[in-house]
């Protein structure tokens, strides 16, 4: 039988190939199934029942060029364009941080939380969209605000909002809370802003290094955008109103104090799966 240069190569070899190549990351044979479904545009199931299908010469070249790529350090999300998050498929680009698991966290706690059954909410720094849908999908009758202050976020957290079922979110354009109308008010403010100091070593690893440095630096401390939200989310709160921030694991003390200091009562902290304080919410009870 004659084989082009290429070669052919079936579903069990072109994965056993990618893994090999991948084997100095974090995950080869998980981002190598990832990638070759996203060729193939099939499910992984499909990959262990057809173990011995031939790939064709298009999809075994982009299948390589998705490889080498991944080699190099490129987020698998950004390669295949989406990534799963709640119980929702976000398509991913380089104009926002790709959401992470963790901050499903965010998602659950703000359910948690003693709101109106028509609460107002709003996911400052939107970015993909990620948190205003998935409450939004969840809590069908609350009203969800999402803001960003870049263009092409909104853009992308739109089209998410379609692809998920036509979610209802509004959309707004603005620096945290800088263009936003004084009347813009809400019971529970959810936010999961830059917190990373500009320093760290952090920054050299894994997939932050393709991302937007925006999303991600916040200052020598890593809380310069918090310090900004806290100041000014009570102009936007209602009385017995929430804040709920996500943040690094070692930001929680500073964090409740900043907001004791603006007047925020209730503070507490919310661990990770790894017992570390990943979000502080705290109740904005003045008038």
């Amino acid at each position: 039988m004659h084989h082009s240069d290429a070669g052919a190569m079936n579903i069990s070899q072109a994965l056993s190939w990618a893994t090999t190549q991948l084997s100095d990351g974090e995950s080869p044979l998980v981002d190598s199934r990832v990638l070759l479904c996203a060729v193939l545009d099939c499910n992984r199931s499909y990959l262990f029942t057809w173990p011995d299908k031939a790939l064709s010469d298009d999809q075994l070249t982009t299948f390589k060029q998705l490889v080498q790529k991944r080699q190099q350090g490129h987020p698998v999300a950004y390669l295949i364009g989406s990534r799963a998050f709640w119980t929702l498929t976000l398509k991913v680009n380089e104009s926002t941080l790709i959401p992470r698991p963790e901050t499903e966290l965010l998602v659950e706690t703000a359910l948690q939380l003693p709101l109106p059954t028509a609460a107002r909410i709003c996911d400052l720094g939107t970015g993909t969209g990620a948190i205003a849908l998935a409450l939004a999908a969840e809590k069908p009758q609350w009203s969800v605000t999402g803001v960003d202050r870049v263009e092409a976020a909104l853009q992308l957290a739109k089209e998410n909002a379609s692809l998920n079922g036509n979610l209802q979110v509004n959309w707004l354009l603005s620096h945290w809370f800088n263009d936003l109308p004084a009347t813009a008010m809400f019971d529970l403010i959810v936010t999961n802003p830059p917190y990373v100091e500009t320093g760290s070593v952090y920054l050299q690893q894994g997939d932050v290094r393709f991302e937007p440095a925006s999303a991600l630096t916040a200052g020598a401390d890593g809380l310069a955008d918090i310090r900004e939200i806290i100041s000014q989310a009570p102009d936007h709160l209602s009385l017995g109103g929430w804040l709920l921030i996500e943040h690094g694991y070692t930001q929680h003390d500073a964090i409740k104090a900043l907001l004791q200091q603006r007047g925020f009562t209730a503070c507490q902290g919310v661990d990770d799966l790894n017992g570390m304080p990943r979000i502080t919410l705290a109740k904005w009870h003045k008038s």
